[in-house]
């Protein structure tokens, strides 16, 4: 019977998970849940998110002449599988041994990775030495050597690091509104931008604060909008907010481009830590970096005094699968 391998890119927004034969070629069967970062997703959840992609992938494991399950790969957005005490790590392992016990897996060897191992090894001949950087709704850069990561910059999470990351982005475009509407910062679209995309403020109040959005009369139900908007929502609510900037700045507006420029320079900077050898593997995912991501251009540009290029992919699931084939 073949063996099967699967791979899970259990992310800060979404989980991913694949089938695949050990051997090699595309994947059988894909699954997804939602948000999974153990360090902010309460086990049972997890648990069951987990389950929800384990199961159709192992009942298509079942068909006749398919194979059987021989090895599990997840990769987690807040586990640190380096440190053998760390809670995210623990709680992503109980929640993953849960999902197989539901979905009907036999026990098998399994690896909780770091999101930034199955990121690296989804880059082009799945390497193995090099440096990758994520850009969602956090952000991180990593070393890693022997497929394992050694090194880690960032990460810190929403309250004190993840600098240039969706969050980030929409955070700082929640100030510049403010600022704006305030009268101490630059005219902006954001402001009504912003409060049309959280649903706040009424029709008219919106529309002065885009026409006049540096005088203070602007609204006062625009700026509680806004408020409401960043200390109401979760971080990862917050973050869905990033394509409204990125929306703005490409129709030209220079509060927006600027925000978009210094996130490019903070995840420069972050790789730049790492001090990338000329020409080694860059690999690049998340919704800001994958490969049609908004701020690829620029921080591709911000590489070029390294000598490295970017690799960009859509996500760490093909990583995963990789790293779990590995185990055969």
């Amino acid at each position: 019977m073949e063996k099967l391998v699967i791979g899970i890119d259990v992310g800060g927004t979404r989980i991913r998970a694949a089938l695949a034969r050990s051997a090699g070629g595309g994947v059988l069967r894909t699954a997804s849940a939602g948000a999974g970062n153990p360090r902010s997703v309460p086990p049972e959840v997890l648990a069951s998110r987990l389950a929800a992609c384990v199961a159709p992938l192992a009942a298509a494991a079942e068909a006749p002449g398919t194979g059987r399950i021989a090895a599990v790969v997840a990769g987690v957005a807040g586990a640190e599988p380096r440190n053998p005490d760390d809670a995210g790590t623990r709680v992503a392992h109980a929640a993953l041994r849960t999902a197989l016990r539901r979905g009907g897996v036999r026990p098998v060897p399994l690896q909780i990775r770091g999101d930034t191992e199955i990121a690296f090894a989804a880059g082009p001949d799945a390497p193995s030495e090099g440096v990758v950087a994520i850009a969602g709704t956090g952000a991180c850069a990593a070393r890693i050597t022997g497929r394992r990561q050694t090194a880690t910059i960032d990460g810190h999470g929403w309250l004190l690091g993840d600098e240039g990351s969706g969050f980030w982005i929409a955070r700082q475009a929640l100030r510049a509104a403010l600022r704006s509407l305030d009268g101490r910062g630059p005219a902006t679209s954001l402001a009504g931008l912003l409060t049309a995309a959280t649903g706040g403020g009424e029709p008219g109040e919106r529309g002065a604060g885009a026409e006049a959005p540096g005088r203070a009369a602007a609204g006062p139900v625009v700026r509680i909008a806004l408020v409401d908007a960043g200390f109401a929502g979760a971080p990862v609510e917050i973050a869905r907010l990033c394509p409204v900037v990125v929306r703005a700045a490409a129709a030209g507006d220079a509060v927006a481009g600027a925000i978009l420029d210094e996130a490019a320079d903070h995840l420069a900077e972050t790789v730049a830590v790492l001090a990338p050898a000329p020409g080694e593997p860059l690999v690049t995912t998340g919704a800001l970096l994958a490969p049609a991501g908004p701020l690829l251009p620029r921080f591709t540009a911000r590489m070029r005094p390294y000598d490295v290029t970017p690799a960009p992919v859509p996500d760490g699931l093909a990583g995963a699968v990789a790293l779990a084939r590995t185990m055969l």
